[in-house]
């Protein structure tokens, strides 16, 4: 079983910042999705095995940034200029690839959730 920690949501105002972490298991390609009430899992970001290779959601680019850091196998989200059609339940996932995809169907071990809600 893999095994994902993701921590770092919380209440955020409109136009403020906010930095999700996730504690991985090994080397895979990670993505970062999200899902409101009565809404379909979307794809957020997404990072390959190589670090510059990444991938955003048209709705995000430019105000989120995917990273890695292999030597602490942490996964990070940080998101800035947060509005309030951001908030959902904030998920990483591993996928059995080698270049980023946000293809939601090639992820199959997935983290708890955090919760990022964002205010007017």
């Amino acid at each position: 079983q893999v095994q994902l920690v993701e921590s770092g949501g919380g209440l955020v105002q409109a136009g403020g910042s906010l930095r999700l972490s996730c504690a991985v298991s090994g080397r895979y390609v990670m993505g970062w999705f999200r899902q409101a009430p009565g809404k379909e899992r979307e794809a957020v970001a997404a990072i390959g095995l190589q670090s510059d290779n990444r991938t955003y959601a048209d709705s995000v680019k430019g105000r989120f940034t995917i990273s890695r850091d292999y030597a602490n196998k942490m996964v990070y989200l940080q998101m800035g200029s947060l509005k309030p059609e951001d908030t959902a339940v904030y998920y990483c996932a591993e996928a059995r690839r080698y270049a980023a995809t946000v293809v939601v169907q090639e992820y199959a071990h997935w983290g708890q959730g955090t919760q990022v809600t964002v205010s007017s």
